[in-house]
């Protein structure tokens, strides 16, 4: 009987063996991270290298903030973040109802074409951007980060498809009792769709929260900067900046989206389990 018991669980114990040595091996780099932020830079490179540190540097932390304005170059990207996922999310749900409830002339076509926007890769838009940003006057102003990434045509895509699985009885039954097409996208199909939207919210408030490449382009003057800018000045003009403080700072960052991901992660899933559900 015993036997037996150990015969039935021993997949199961084996899968979670499997996916708990899984996980530490994802987790090392991130507690690699962290144990180097509180070590001093030459006991980095000690052989053979030590993982834990045996000593608490946390000084590291305080000297991030006399390097440069943290907390300035922290709400900057909050700031552009938030506008971005706020403008975002109203674009990205109104198209995904229209493009999953309305049947216009077109609408096939349309979304084709949105789509056909996801496959040019984001460097080569950036001259374009760069073009139209100088025309309107906008370069070196959070502007210029924020309208190029207020419509998302993989976000779109996402809440039509999560639309669609949306049973067509709610949307009938709201037009019996009198209800208009705005008034079923706000008090019908947003309420139902809280998964995705937080999905997609969270998608975008990364990109732009570990975005590089545009604020380098477009933003010239450091009160501006955003946070990945802001750490680039942590590794030196020649690469010779403090292994600790590089990593006490990149830490740091890490919080925010720490953050969201764990009120999040519920959401995520839901919006996985309920993409496959059809009326």
């Amino acid at each position: 009987m015993i036997m037996t018991k150990i015969k039935n669980s021993l997949p199961q114990i084996l899968l979670i063996t499997g996916l708990a040595i899984l996980c530490m091996i994802m987790l090392m780099p991130f507690l690699w991270v962290i144990s180097t932020s509180l070590r001093l830079p030459s006991a980095s490179f000690a052989l053979p290298p030590v993982f834990f540190p045996t000593a608490f540097h946390v000084e590291n932390y305080s000297e991030v903030f006399k390097m440069f304005p943290f907390a300035q170059v922290i709400m900057n990207s909050v700031k552009i973040a938030v506008i971005i996922v706020v403008s975002n999310l109203v674009i990205s749900t109104m198209a995904g109802y229209a493009f999953a409830r309305i049947d216009f002339k077109g609408r096939d076509v349309v979304f084709l074409i949105i789509l056909a926007g996801m496959m040019i890769p984001g460097q080569a838009k950036l001259i374009p951007t760069f073009i139209v940003m100088t025309q309107l006057g906008l370069v070196g102003t959070h502007a210029s980060l924020i309208l190029p990434a207020i419509i998302s045509p993989i976000n779109i895509f996402f809440i039509r498809q999560f639309m669609m699985t949306i049973p067509k009885s709610y949307e009938e039954a709201a037009y019996l009792d009198g209800a208009g097409r705005f008034t079923i996208y706000l008090r019908v199909f947003l309420p139902m769709s809280k998964s995705v939207i937080m999905m997609t919210s969270m998608l975008s408030f990364l990109a732009s929260w570990n975005d590089f490449i545009n604020p380098l382009i477009f933003i010239s003057k450091f009160e501006k900067a955003t946070l990945p800018l802001a750490l680039s000045i942590l590794n030196g003009a020649q690469g010779n900046g403090s292994v600790s403080m590089i990593f006490a700072g990149v830490t740091m960052s890490l919080i925010i989206p720490f953050l969201l991901f764990s009120f999040g992660q519920k959401y995520i899933m839901q919006s996985v389990v309920m993409s496959g559900l059809k009326s």
